[in-house]
């Protein structure tokens, strides 16, 4: 009888530690909202998704899918990360379910990388605070280049964008583009070639390694005046995130963080040598004229102020913190 105790006994641990084993074995949704898979951002979701499987030694598998192959529209990423639809994501989009983000994209806020990185690290705490809000874990980001003018018109001032049509992507741009004639229209990404072909806009504020890169055949002149920043956030629901292993936890932290640098950097990389393809092809660019920055810089830093009022008191202490850091 001791005998066959044992044997029973033994079996149950057996049973019990290959169940625990399927426990920790995690196997994640992830999404992107690019459809396109040669991108820098795609590539390096694919390199994290690689690398979190191989580095967990499997405990944590991510399947990848990419923008529009879910049910899920751009604009409700955080949502359906937060509602467990996905449990991973890449999101671009964020800003209309985390507002106080949109401190880092405000037009001429911030100009260069060092600027960037001062204010991002004010804004990282309001960052996650508005996630976890959602059921949301933020885990880091990935930053677009800066965002520039691409026409259909002749442009080499920025008095030039008056009485015309330009395609924003964020109340912010919007401004901007009002502040100097224009007016802003907002389209989704697949309808901006029929529009600028049928003349329902004149230009776009983009990146050459955005949507220069895909729509540099109906933008024959680029006025390279610094706009803005984008950056997309990298998310997890806060119960899976929680879910996982310490262990895993921090290797998927490790790695968000090592690609989410080289995505950007290769953002950069690619944005040089679009630009020289552009060129080559023919388009007109014209490197913003100095006083043009100083006088956009002018122009916007009031409205700062005045946004962040109207947001509320925890948008004007974080823009003046972030204002403060950067000496402004």
């Amino acid at each position: 009888m001791k005998k066959i105790k044992n044997t029973l006994l033994s079996g149950l641990v057996v049973l019990s530690t290959s169940m625990a084993g399927n426990v920790m074995a995690d196997n994640w949704t992830g999404y992107t909202y690019s459809s396109v898979s040669t991108t820098a951002a795609v590539q390096g979701m694919k390199r994290i998704a690689d690398r979190v499987e191989k580095e967990t030694d499997d405990d944590l598998s991510i399947t990848l899918h990419l923008g529009k192959t879910l049910q899920i529209s751009s604009s409700d990423i955080t949502q359906a990360t937060g509602d467990g639809i996905v449990d991973f994501a890449a999101d671009l989009f964020f800003s209309g379910n985390v507002p106080i983000a949109r401190i880092l994209n405000l037009p001429l806020l911030i100009n260069n990388d060092e600027e960037w990185n001062k204010a991002y690290a004010v804004m990282e705490p309001y960052l996650k605070k508005g996630f976890a809000d959602q059921g949301v874990t933020y885990l880091g980001s990935y930053r677009y280049p800066q965002q520039v003018i691409f026409t259909t018109f002749k442009m080499d001032s920025l008095d030039d964008l008056k009485d015309h049509k330009v395609r924003v992507t964020s109340p912010e741009q919007g401004e901007f583009v009002e502040a100097f004639g224009g007016s802003p229209i907002t389209l989704s990404g697949s309808e901006v070639p029929t529009a600028l072909e049928r003349g329902v806009i004149d230009g776009v504020l983009t990146a050459s390694a955005g949507g220069a890169k895909n729509w540099h055949e109906f933008l024959p002149y680029n006025y390279r005046l610094p706009v803005n920043y984008a950056n997309s956030a990298i998310i997890a629901n806060t119960s899976a995130y929680e879910g996982l292993k310490n262990s895993t936890r921090q290797t998927l932290n490790r790695i968000v963080s090592e690609e989410t640098a080289q995505i950007t950097q290769d953002f950069l990389v690619d944005e040089k040598t679009q630009e020289q393809k552009q060129a080559d092809a023919g388009m007109t660019i014209v490197d913003a004229d100095p006083a043009d920055i100083k006088r956009a810089q002018e122009k916007m830093a009031p409205w700062w102020r005045e946004w962040a009022k109207q947001a509320g008191p925890e948008h004007e202490k974080a823009l003046e913190a972030v204002l403060n850091a950067l000496g402004k």
